[in-house]
């Protein structure tokens, strides 16, 4: 029997939030759906935030995601955004919560080098990569690149907990060798 399980990724933001559901049937990951969640229209803080909290539970109601894969704020330069985006991040957070979904966090350059093996790559690179990797159509392609950064926590996500070598644990190669003898070429 395939085992499926559905990843909600999500780029937290106060003006833009993108996000990516993304299935797994058995160890093949499939884009389900990206998009974003448009805030700028929305002059009060506060509301934005309301208005990431429902759209995260109507997302988790709509595709029944079993974990929830979000990007960590990244320390920068200016505090109050900064604080802004870990509200934005927390409300996320709150709203899988309130639906009993697991979640895990990922650094921005964790995601990027999952993605692209670059910690440094552009949003276009993880962008081209993601649609490589999922064979996504360029038709299908969301315009803004948060969509593809919410998928991209996704898939980091996927690839982080489908490493069929971290699901065991070895004591070196040796201890590899021995207990994969069918994936040693002599």
């Amino acid at each position: 029997m395939v085992k499926e399980r559905v990843i909600l990724g999500i780029d937290p933001g106060t003006i833009v939030m993108g996000y990516g559901i993304l299935r797994v049937e058995g160890n093949k990951p499939k884009l389900t759906a990206m998009g974003v969640l448009q805030l700028n229209k929305y002059e009060d803080h506060y509301l934005r935030l309301r208005k990431i909290f429902e759209r995260v539970l109507g997302l988790i109601d709509e595709y029944h995601p079993d974990e929830l894969a979000i990007e960590a704020p990244f320390f920068g330069k200016n505090v109050q955004s900064m604080l802004k985006l870990g509200r934005a991040q927390g409300v996320a957070m709150a709203a899988a919560l309130e639906r009993d979904i697991p979640i895990f966090e990922y650094a921005p350059l964790k995601i990027k080098m999952a993605i692209t093996g670059n910690g440094n790559a552009s949003k276009e690179q993880v962008a081209g990569m993601l649609q490589h990797i999922l064979h996504i159509p360029d038709a299908s392609m969301h315009p803004q690149l948060d969509a593809t950064d919410g998928l991209g926590a996704a898939v980091c996500h996927y690839l982080q907990t489908n490493n069929p070598i971290a699901e065991k644990k070895y004591s070196g190669w040796k201890d590899f060798i021995a207990k994969n003898p069918k994936r040693v070429k002599e």
